[in-house]
C-alpha cells in the first residue's frame, strides 16, 4: 500500500498548531524560572515531585502530540493505492500468423507452440476474465470477440492459418475495437478519448505474441499511443530464437490471403526455406513502455508458458484509491484520549504521608 493524495490538502495547515504548542511551552517554562522560589534542601524537593522517571512524563505530552499530527492528516482526507483485484478484467491476446512463424527453431515449430500455450493460458484463466482473440498477418481480425467461453476460444486456436505479411501496429488497434465494444470507459479507435484525471489504468489489457517485426499497416509506436491515450496498457511477448531455421507448415496452416480462416486444407507441408528474421526487440520494448505495460521474451515452450503465466498477476490486479481519514482520525483521538488519560491520573491529589 503506497499513499497517493490528499483531497482536501490545505487542512495539513493544521500541523502549524504543533509548532506553536511548543512555542508556548518553552515560553511557559522561561516564566516558570523567573519565578522559581529558592529552596535550601533538595530532598524537599524531590519529596514535592511525582514518583515518576524524566522520560516517563513525557510520555502524554509526546502521545498528544502524534495524535494531533495524526487528526490534522485525517482532516486532509488522505488516500492510498492498494492493489485489487479485478474479476472484470479483459484481455485480448492478439496471436502472430505470419510464414515465420513456421519457423522449426522451436520444436515442431513455432506456432504449433504458441497455440499450446495460447489453449493452456485460456484453459488457466477458465471463470476469471473475459478474453479475446485477435489474429494478425499482413492484416488484423478478430476472430473472437472477449468471451467466457473457453471452449470457442480454443476451437478458434485450432483453426489459425498462416499468411504473409507483419502488422503489429493494426492488432493493436482491432484489439483496442474489440474491447471498446465491451468496455464503455475505452474509446474506440475513430473516436476520441474522453478527457479525465487519467489515474490508473483501464480494466482491459492487450497480449501482443510476435515472431518478427512490423512490415505493414499501421507504425506499433502510433498504434500504443492510441492505447495510452484510453489507458489500455499492452504486453509484447517476443517469441523465437535467432538460429536460422527451415520454416515448414502444414498446407492446412497455410493461407496466401493474410490471416486466419480457410487455408489450403490440403494434406502435406508448406516449406518456406530458411527463416532470418529476428525480433524487433527495440519497438515491442518501447510500445510497453508508452501503454505502461511490460516485454517479455521467450525462446521455448517452457519460456513461453512462463511468461503467458506471469501475465495476469499484473492486469488483473489494479490499483485503487482507498480513502484512510477515518482510520487517521481514530488512531489520533485515541492517542490524545490516552495523552490526556494518562496526565489526569499521574497528575491526580494524593493522599499526604502521616
Amino acid at each position: 500500500m503506497s499513499f497517493a493524495s490528499f483531497s482536501w490538502p490545505w487542512a495539513l495547515l493544521a500541523l502549524l498548531i504543533i509548532p506553536l504548542l511548543f512555542a508556548v511551552r518553552w515560553w511557559a517554562r522561561r516564566r516558570r524560572r523567573r519565578a522559581a522560589v529558592r529552596v535550601t534542601s533538595i530532598a524537599l524537593v524531590r519529596a514535592a515531585l511525582p514518583g515518576r522517571t524524566r522520560w516517563t512524563r513525557r510520555i502524554p505530552a509526546a502521545l498528544f502530540v502524534a495524535g494531533l499530527a495524526l487528526l490534522a492528516v485525517g482532516a486532509a482526507r488522505p488516500q492510498a493505492s492498494v492493489p485489487v483485484p479485478r474479476t472484470s478484467a479483459t484481455i485480448l491476446l492478439a496471436l502472430d500468423t505470419s510464414l515465420s512463424m513456421c519457423s522449426t527453431d522451436v520444436d515442431p515449430n513455432r506456432i504449433t507452440t504458441a497455440k499450446k500455450a495460447a489453449a493452456e493460458f485460456i484453459e488457466s484463466q477458465r471463470g476469471g476474465p473475459r478474453i479475446g482473440l485477435v489474429a494478425f498477418a499482413g492484416a488484423a481480425g478478430l476472430l473472437v470477440p472477449p468471451t467466457d467461453d473457453t471452449d470457442a476460444l480454443i476451437k478458434a486456436l485450432d483453426g489459425l492459418t498462416m499468411g504473409r505479411g507483419t502488422a503489429i501496429g493494426q492488432a493493436v488497434l482491432t484489439s483496442i475495437d474489440a474491447i471498446a465494444e465491451v468496455d464503455p470507459s475505452v474509446a474506440p479507435t475513430g473516436a476520441t478519448p474522453a478527457g479525465g484525471s487519467g489515474e490508473g489504468y483501464a480494466g482491459a489489457a492487450i497480449v501482443v505474441l510476435t515472431d518478427g517485426a512490423n512490415t505493414q499497416g499501421v507504425d506499433p509506436q502510433t498504434a500504443a499511443q492510441e492505447a495510452a491515450l484510453r489507458r489500455v496498457r499492452v504486453f509484447p511477448i517476443g517469441f523465437g530464437t535467432t538460429n536460422p531455421a527451415p520454416m515448414v507448415c502444414d498446407n492446412s496452416q497455410y493461407d496466401g490471403r493474410g490471416f486466419g480462416g480457410g487455408g489450403f486444407g490440403g494434406r502435406g507441408r508448406f516449406d518456406g526455406g530458411r527463416n532470418v528474421r529476428t525480433i524487433d526487440e527495440p519497438a515491442l520494448k518501447q510500445i510497453a513502455r508508452t501503454t505502461g505495460g511490460s516485454y517479455h521474451r521467450a525462446e521455448n515452450a517452457r519460456q513461453l508458458q512462463s511468461a503467458l503465466a506471469a501475465l495476469p498477476g499484473s492486469f488483473t490486479v489494479v490499483q485503487q484509491r482507498v480513502d484512510t481519514a477515518a482510520a487517521f482520525a481514530a488512531t489520533g483521538g485515541v492517542l490524545v484520549a490516552t495523552a490526556l488519560a494518562l496526565s489526569l491520573w499521574w497528575n491526580r491529589p494524593r493522599p499526604s504521608p502521616r
